[in-house]
């Protein structure tokens, strides 16, 4: 048995019936989230995890250890212990505030069997559970708004609209800041490519960066100092935050 969700459940005073209600499931398939290896899915994980007030690794250890890619967990280990988190996207929404549907799009042309895919989409789903948890990082992503307007698959604006208006909301949340990148705007130094620098409780920082075949670490402080520049230049050509979040929605009304 799950033993810490059972715990969870009792302490806020909730049971598989009360969950199945908030969650929109059948009761039936909330009893079978007490049973060992039995997780509800992705979507639902940061909800139940807010709702019992822990996180969905108190609740389900395993879920990234059995997710995760081994390339992967080095830095989900940084992501989850920093304090500040902040990233460059040039045509992705970042992992960390994409919505389910567009996650298993963004994986649909990779050469991977369903499972895989499956499994991939469950872990960066479940990477959000650090956005609501009571001590959240600071997230700020600036993103260029080509990632807004690209359709994540073909002739579905409806999937690309929820992805907008999902971004939209976790904008609206006091820990996370959204700045786009709006499309006028000419070449600039994020068109190298995105990243993420991760400052930890120490004060010591850290960079993921992204290729088209591996991915990197980096600690180097030089690289780190290179970084920031870069930084500070792509935000100088970002809108600020409410305009950005007038553009986000705006973006999302125009998706059918």
């Amino acid at each position: 048995m799950n033993h810490g969700l059972i715990a969870a459940m009792a302490e806020a005073g909730e049971t598989a019936e009360s969950l199945a209600d908030q969650m929109g499931v059948d009761p039936k398939t909330a009893q079978r989230w007490v049973n060992p290896g039995r997780m509800p899915r992705p979507r639902y994980r940061s909800r139940i995890a807010t709702l019992l007030g822990r996180d969905v690794g108190d609740l389900w250890p395993d879920v990234l250890k059995r997710s995760e890619p081994a390339w992967f967990r080095p830095w989900a280990d940084i992501e989850h212990d920093a304090v500040a988190l902040r990233g460059f996207e040039l045509v992705w929404v970042p992992g960390l505030l994409q919505t389910e549907a567009y996650a298993r799009a963004t994986l649909a042309g990779e050469s991977l069997i369903t499972e895989e895919v499956d499994e991939l989409v469950a872990a960066r789903i479940g990477r959000q559970e650090i956005l609501h948890r009571p001590r959240p990082p600071l997230i700020v992503a600036v993103i260029d708004e080509a990632a807004l307007r690209r359709p994540a698959a073909r002739g579905d604006g409806a999937l690309m609209r929820e992805q907008c208006e999902h971004l939209a909301a976790c904008a609206e949340m006091p820990h996370i800041q959204v700045q786009i990148v709006p499309a006028g705007t000419p070449m600039y130094p994020g068109m190298g490519g995105p990243f993420v620098l991760a400052e930890m409780p120490d004060g010591t920082r850290v960079s993921h960066v992204d290729g088209q075949v591996n991915a990197q670490i980096i600690s180097d402080q030089n690289d780190i100092a290179t970084l920031e520049q870069r930084w500070a230049r792509i935000v100088g050509e970002a809108l600020p935050r409410a305009a950005s979040l007038d553009l986000i929605r705006r973006a999302a009304a125009e998706w059918t």
